[in-house]
C-alpha cells in the first residue's frame, strides 16, 4: 500500500485518502487462490483490507490511527477526532507527539514505539494518561501493531479505547478503600441480614477483635450493653429512615467497657432495595472523660473536691422530689468552723487550705456514700442526709462531725485545733422546699455558735431538746458498762402441770446515777440504734451464764434464758461471744436458752439461719418470744431449729374478756404442737388465766402470778444478782 503525499495539492480528504487509493474489492464471495497469479492474490488482499478500513472508519468507540517511522500520522478515524478533539484534516501529516502527549510517561511511550520499529513485534497493550493539544486529558487503553509488507515494516497501527470513566471509578474505589482502611473510626460492612462482611483496621484497634472473630457473625454479637428489644427498635428505624445513630456501651476483647458512638446507614441498590448496611463506631472515651472533667470542674469545689453549691442544690431538689413521691425524709446540716480566721491570720492562707482539705476528708468519713457534702465557700460546709429514719439518725452524724473536726490537724509540723458548730433542719418538719431548709439549718447553726460553739442544734426547739436528751443518754450508756451500772433480774418459767421451775429469764436493768432504776424500754432503743447493744448483750450473756452455773452448783438445775435483739443477730461476733460466755462460766450449752422476738427473727432471716443451726448443733436452745406480735408464717418458723414458743402477754391477759384473743391462744398452742415446740404463756397474773392455759394444754407459764407462786428456793418475783 503506497503512502499518500500530504503536500500534494490534489490530495483528497484524509478520511478517504486510504480508501480511495485501494483497488476495488473483488466481493465477499471471492476466494484467494493461492495457485493464481500474484496480481490476483494482491487484489484479493486489498479487497479485504478495503472492507477492514471501512469498518475502522465507522467504528464509534475505537479510535484508530497509524503513523510512519517518523511518527507522522497517516490515518486518523472519526473516533480519534472525538477522542482527542483534533480533526482528521489537521491530524494527518503531523507528528503524533506534536498533538498528543503521554505526560510524565512520554519517554516511555516513545521507547515502546521505537521497540516496535526495531523488533517488528506488537507490545503488550497498556493504559496511558494522555493530553491533546486541544486540551483534552484522557485515560486510553492502547494496542499497537506493526504493519508489514514484503517483510518490511511500513507503519504502526494503533487502536485506542477511552477508559477514563473506568479509571475514575478505579480511582474512586481505591480512594474509598484507602479511606476504609485508614479511617480513624471503625467501619463495619454488613449484608442485608446484618451479618458482618468486612471491617477495617480501626475496628481491631478500637475493639481488640481480629476480623476473623466477627466476619460472618451478626452485628449484635459484639456484645453491646443494651436491653431486650433494642435491636428490633434500631432495625425498625433503619427501615423507615435508612439511618440510626446513638451512644452505646461496648466491650473490648479484654472485657474493658467503653462508650462508643454508633452510626448505622442502610445502602440501597438501583432498585431501591437494601443491599447492605454500614456501621461506623467512634470510641468516645476521651470525649466522655473530658466532658466528665469539665462537668466535675463546674460542679465541684476546686480546693476540696467536694460538690459545690450548684451540685448540692441539684441533689437537694432530688431528695425533696423523692420525699414527695415515697415519703423518704432528709436533713440539711450547716457546718461552720469556729474561729477559722485566726488560723489564716496566724499560719497563712496555705495552712488554711490544708485545714479545709483535712476537714472535708473528715466530714466525708462521718457520712454515708448516699449523702452529699458541699463546701459553700470559706469555712462553711453543708451536708445533705438522704433517706433517713428521723432526727436520731441526723443527731448521730451531728455528734460525730464536731468530734471529727476537733481532732488536731498537722500543718507543716505544727498541730492546729479548731471546733465546728452544726445546725440541722429536718424535712418535712422544718421545711419542705430548698430555700426554707437551707435558711432554717443556717439559723440553727448560729444558735449552736451562740450556745458555746463546738456543738449542734436543731431548728425545732422541741426536737432539739429530745435529741439532746437522747444523745446524753447514749453518752451515759457508753459509761454504764465501765461503771458497772447494769444488773440482771430473773423471772421464773413454771411448768403448768407440776408447778416446777423449769427455767429463768434474765431481765436487764440499768441503775442510772440520777434517774434511778431504768427498765429496758427506757434505754434499749438507744442502745440498739447506737450499736451499744452488742457489748451490753455480751455482758448479759456472761453474767447470766455465771449465775446459772452458781445455781447448778447449789442444786437448782435450771436453764437461763437471755433475750437477743435483731442487731445482735446480725453481728458477726455473736457465736464467739456465746462460746466465750459458756466456756468462762463452765456452763453446758443445753443450760442456755436464747429468746428472739418474733419480728426480730423474721427480720434476721436468712442471715441468722446459719447461726441458728450452729447454735442448735452446740446444744443451745432457741425460743421465739412475743409470738403473735409479728407476721411470721408456719413455714418461716419451720425453717429455724426452735425449741419453745412463747405466747405474747397481750393475748394471755385478755383471755377472760376478749373472745378473739381467747380463741387465738388455743390456735397458737395448736401451731406450736404442729411444730413440736414447747409452749409458754407470758404475762400470767391471775389464777383464771393460768386455768385457761391449763385447759388448753399450755406447757409452761410466766408472769407475776408465776413469780408469786414459785416455791423454788431463794427466787423472789424479780430476784436481782
Amino acid at each position: 500500500m503506497s503512502e499518500l503525499d500530504p503536500d500534494s495539492p490534489d490530495r483528497p480528504p484524509p478520511r478517504q485518502a486510504v480508501l480511495d487509493k485501494l483497488p476495488p474489492a473483488q466481493g465477499a464471495s471471492a476466494a484467494i487462490n493461492p495457485a493464481g497469479d500474484g496480481a490476483g492474490r494482491v487484489a484479493q488482499v486489498f479487497g479485504w483490507l478495503h472492507h477492514f478500513v471501512t469498518a475502522l472508519e465507522l467504528a464509534p468507540a475505537v479510535a484508530v490511527h497509524s503513523m510512519d517511522r517518523s511518527g507522522t500520522i497517516r490515518f486518523w478515524n472519526h473516533a480519534s477526532e472525538e477522542l482527542y478533539g483534533i480533526a482528521a484534516t489537521d491530524a494527518v501529516g503531523r507528528a503524533f507527539r506534536d498533538m498528543v502527549l503521554h505526560l510524565d510517561r512520554q519517554s516511555e511511550f516513545e521507547d515502546v514505539i521505537a521497540t516496535i520499529w526495531r523488533t517488528g513485534q506488537a507490545p503488550q497493550a497498556g493504559d496511558w494518561l494522555v493530553q491533546s493539544t486541544a486540551g483534552r486529558r484522557h485515560w486510553v487503553y492502547s494496542c499497537h501493531y506493526p504493519v508489514m509488507h514484503d517483510d518490511l515494516m511500513h507503519e504502526v497501527f494503533c487502536m485506542e479505547i477511552d477508559i477514563t470513566v473506568r479509571k475514575e471509578a478505579e480511582s474512586s474505589l481505591a480512594q474509598a478503600a484507602q479511606v476504609f482502611q485508614n479511617a480513624r473510626d471503625a467501619i463495619i460492612m454488613m449484608d442485608a441480614q446484618y451479618r458482618v462482611l468486612a471491617v477495617n483496621s480501626a475496628f481491631t484497634s478500637i475493639t481488640g477483635h481480629a476480623p476473623e472473630q466477627i466476619i460472618g457473625f451478626p452485628f449484635a454479637s459484639l456484645g453491646w450493653g443494651v436491653d431486650d428489644g433494642f435491636y428490633e427498635r434500631i432495625w425498625a428505624e433503619l427501615e423507615g429512615t435508612d439511618h440510626w445513630e446513638g451512644e452505646l456501651a461496648s466491650a473490648r476483647s479484654n472485657g474493658e467497657r467503653y462508650p462508643v458512638r454508633v452510626t448505622l446507614t442502610a445502602i440501597r441498590d438501583a432498585h431501591g432495595d437494601v443491599s447492605s448496611y454500614m456501621a461506623m463506631l467512634s470510641d468516645i472515651s476521651e470525649r466522655k472523660r473530658i466532658e466528665e472533667q469539665v462537668r466535675h470542674q463546674a460542679e465541684h469545689d476546686a480546693l476540696t473536691g467536694l460538690p459545690n453549691r450548684i451540685l448540692f442544690l441539684d441533689r437537694l431538689h432530688q431528695a425533696l422530689a423523692t420525699w414527695r413521691r415515697q415519703g423518704n425524709r432528709c436533713a440539711v446540716m450547716f457546718l461552720d468552723l469556729d474561729k477559722f480566721k485566726a488560723i489564716n491570720d496566724t499560719h497563712g492562707h496555705q495552712a488554711g487550705d490544708v485545714v479545709l482539705r483535712e476537714v472535708a476528708a473528715r466530714v466525708c468519713a462521718c457520712v454515708r456514700q448516699v449523702d452529699t457534702i458541699s463546701r459553700l465557700g470559706g469555712d462553711e460546709f453543708v451536708v445533705l442526709l438522704s433517706d433517713i429514719k428521723g432526727a436520731d439518725q441526723a443527731a448521730h452524724v451531728a455528734v460525730a462531725l464536731p468530734e471529727a473536726v476537733a481532732r488536731p490537724i498537722d500543718v507543716g509540723g505544727k498541730e492546729v485545733t479548731l471546733s465546728a458548730s452544726v445546725g440541722i433542719a429536718l424535712c418535712p418538719d422544718d421545711g419542705a422546699d430548698v430555700e426554707t431548709l437551707l435558711h432554717h439549718a443556717d439559723v440553727a447553726m448560729y444558735h449552736a455558735k451562740q450556745n458555746g460553739r463546738g456543738t449542734f442544734r436543731f431548728f425545732s426547739p422541741a426536737m432539739n431538746a429530745h435529741v439532746i436528751a437522747r444523745v446524753e443518754l447514749e453518752n451515759r450508756l457508753r459509761q454504764a458498762l465501765d461503771s458497772k451500772e447494769f444488773l440482771l433480774q430473773y423471772q421464773p418459767e413454771i411448768e403448768v402441770a407440776t408447778g416446777r421451775v423449769t427455767s429463768v429469764e434474765a431481765l436487764l436493768r440499768w441503775r442510772h446515777p440520777q434517774r434511778g432504776l431504768l427498765l429496758p424500754h427506757d434505754f434499749l432503743p438507744v442502745a440498739e440504734d447506737s450499736g451499744l447493744i452488742v457489748p451490753i448483750g455480751e455482758w448479759v450473756l456472761r453474767a447470766a451464764c455465771r449465775r446459772a452455773r452458781a445455781w447448778r452448783h447449789a442444786g437448782a438445775a435450771v436453764t437461763v434464758a437471755v433475750n437477743l435483739s435483731d442487731v445482735q443477730l446480725a453481728h458477726d461476733g455473736l457465736l464467739p461471744a456465746i462460746d466465750a460466755a459458756l466456756e468462762n462460766a463452765g456452763l453446758p450449752p443445753e443450760a442456755l436458752e436464747l429468746e428472739i422476738a418474733e419480728d426480730a427473727l423474721i427480720r434476721g432471716e436468712p442471715a441468722f439461719g446459719a447461726t441458728a443451726l450452729a447454735l442448735r448443733a452446740r446444744g443451745v436452745q432457741l425460743s421465739v418470744d412475743r409470738f403473735g406480735t409479728g407476721l411470721s408464717s408456719l413455714e418461716a418458723l419451720r425453717r429455724f431449729p426452735l425449741a419453745k414458743l412463747k405466747i405474747d402477754r397481750s393475748y394471755v391477759g385478755d383471755v377472760g374478756h376478749d373472745p378473739v384473743h381467747a380463741a387465738m391462744v388455743p390456735a397458737i398452742i395448736a401451731v406450736a404442737r404442729s411444730l413440736q415446740l414447747r409452749v409458754v404463756g407470758e404475762g400470767v397474773e391471775t389464777a383464771e388465766q393460768l386455768d385457761f392455759l391449763r385447759r388448753h394444754g399450755c406447757d409452761d407459764y410466766q408472769g407475776f402470778y408465776a413469780s408469786a407462786a414459785s416455791t423454788w428456793p431463794n427466787l423472789t418475783p424479780y430476784r436481782t444478782w
